[in-house]
């Protein structure tokens, strides 16, 4: 049997620097919920008010993540937890330079929630869950002899990010569902051109076939390489 695809948070970080934070275990649940603000217009006489469409709401994403290092010991050889939990705890800090906390990427695979919406709705489908982490509820619920955390339960809430461009322009987006070329150059790999176009470093496979690279690592610097869109 295959092993399961693990879920990432892709962070992009103030400095521009991308840290990719795979969890450790899936979640058994993704709850999202989008809502529309819906103003009600009285007319005297009518049977109901009339309904006038405002703006949307920022959608929002809940999940469970689990931890666990019980299996580097739970003696004086235990590994706090902490090292886990903590990659995803910083995430709702502010960072010195922007100010605010980083704008991060909940991605798994390719057919996400809103991977298959209708054409009808512009170039609005989505392959990942850009936003910022707004809520980190953390439960410690093992410890050491010495009382280090060895496993713990995160639930957190993630809210939509958009940019004021980025919904202006959504009928235009320059997006991994759309076909795309690059030159490599001396400091590229096909896994890092992965990671920056679809976010995830292992898609490099799907690169390498569309350009029926046998070798991805013999590619010359200058190579021309089609970047084929997610479906």
């Amino acid at each position: 049997m295959d092993h399961p695809e693990n879920a990432m948070i892709v962070v992009t970080w103030a400095s521009g620097v991308m840290e990719f934070i795979p969890v450790q275990y899936n979640p058994k649940e993704l709850n999202f919920s989008k809502s529309a603000q819906i103003a009600e217009i009285n007319i005297p006489g009518l049977d109901s008010p009339l309904l006038q469409f405002v703006r949307g709401q920022a959608e929002t994403l809940k999940l469970e993540l689990f931890f666990d290092t019980t299996e580097n010991g739970m003696g004086d050889t235990a590994t706090s937890v902490t090292t886990e939990t903590d990659r995803i705890y910083e995430l709702i800090k502010i960072e010195p330079d922007s100010h605010a906390p980083p704008v991060c990427e909940f991605i798994w695979n390719d057919k996400f929630s809103g991977s298959d919406i209708s054409s009808n709705l512009g170039n609005q489908r989505r392959n990942e869950f850009k936003c910022l982490f707004t809520q980190v509820d953390q439960k410690f619920t093992l410890f050491s002899s010495q009382g280090v955390p060895l496993r713990a339960i995160l639930n957190v809430t993630l809210k939509e990010y958009k940019t004021l461009d980025q919904q202006l322009n959504q009928l235009n987006l320059n997006s991994p569902d759309k076909t795309q070329s690059h030159v490599l150059t001396a400091n590229e790999s096909l896994s890092s051109l992965a990671a920056r176009h679809y976010k995830r470093p292992g898609k490099w496979r799907r690169i390498a076939d569309a350009n029926s690279i046998s070798d991805p690592r013999r590619i010359k610097p200058g190579t021309f390489v089609v970047l084929p869109p997610i479906e």
